[in-house]
């Protein structure tokens, strides 16, 4: 769950917004070290302090309450609230021809996902790539897996309607990996292995399944955050095959221009997100987080009105 709203006030020397515009807020990153002046400001070496300290780039908390006292801020934005204060970084503007209320989750997960075909993994046309996880943002990478030309799009999840709606977004194949050996089933589909595979669980058992189900020279991308230690015998998964793995990071995404992207391929008809998302009122907020807990909605939008 992320947000978009109506940008109100802004400080001397922000010039990419003005009072009126509809934006969405993503991450924040610094703009000066060596990966964000190399355009990738997903990989901003002062990441984690800048999302996830409370603190932004001035190493202070813009946040207080009644008494002047410090209130923590995540990921930068602090968003389950009816104002954020936040950096020019986290901005970006967007089209007012459409619901401003859809794309709040474009600043996070639906980014992630389809930025890490796109960008990571620049999955190429008439390939075949894997998705294990088909919640917002594995079903936001099999929907980019489309947009990219991929001809072979396999969606591997342990609920049937989620695979329902897979097929319905792009998936060629589906497999209910407690059904069936989700592995030996993709060498059968891929004739010997996937190209590329998208692991968005976090689950050990997938993750081994995401290297092991790719051909000589695939590649696995990661998003997920996982809880424990995995054991892998390198030799045998990774060097013998060739396989290349990587962890992404929000896409691999730049925002201000990859968020306008997604919204183009909306309007066109090619990347129809809005499939999976359910809305709440602010009040309903404890419910929206049990129901992504339970899998009853994929990905809530907090509407505060």
């Amino acid at each position: 769950m992320k947000v978009l709203v109506l940008w109100k006030k802004w400080s001397p020397g922000v010039t990419s917004v003005t009072p009126g515009d509809h934006v969405v807020l993503g991450f924040s990153y610094c703009s000066h070290c060596e990966n964000c002046l190399d355009g990738n400001a997903a990989a901003c070496e002062n990441m984690i302090e800048l999302n996830f300290s409370g603190k932004n780039k001035r190493h202070v908390t813009p946040i207080h309450d009644l008494n002047n006292n410090d209130i923590s801020q995540f990921f930068g934005q602090s968003s389950f609230a009816y104002h954020a204060v936040v950096d020019e970084n986290n901005v970006v503007k967007v089209t007012k021809d459409v619901d401003i209320r859809l794309l709040g989750p474009l600043g996070c997960g639906i980014m992630t996902g389809s930025g890490t075909i796109l960008h990571s993994l620049q999955a190429k046309p008439g390939s075949s790539l894997v998705v294990f996880g088909t919640g917002a943002v594995g079903l936001s990478g099999l929907m980019a897996a489309k947009i990219a030309g991929c001809t072979t799009i396999i969606a591997v999840d342990i609920h049937d309607s989620r695979l329902e709606l897979a097929k319905q977004l792009g998936a060629t194949h589906t497999i209910n990996s407690l059904i069936e050996d989700p592995v030996a089933k993709i060498k059968e589909i891929t004739n010997g292995g996937a190209h590329y595979s998208f692991e968005t669980t976090g689950v050990n058992t997938v993750t081994l399944q995401s290297i092991q189900c790719l051909r000589v020279k695939g590649t696995m991308a990661t998003v997920a955050v996982g809880k424990k230690d995995l054991t892998i015998n390198v030799t045998n998964e990774i060097v013998v095959k060739a396989i290349t793995i990587k962890g992404v990071v929000e896409g691999d995404a730049v925002p201000q221009l990859f968020i306008p992207k997604l919204i183009n391929f909306y309007q066109k008809g090619l990347f129809p997100f809005d499939t999976f998302v359910q809305f709440y009122s602010f009040e309903e907020i404890a419910q929206a987080f049990e129901d992504s807990k339970t899998g009853k909605t994929i990905k809530p939008i907090i509407v505060m009105e």
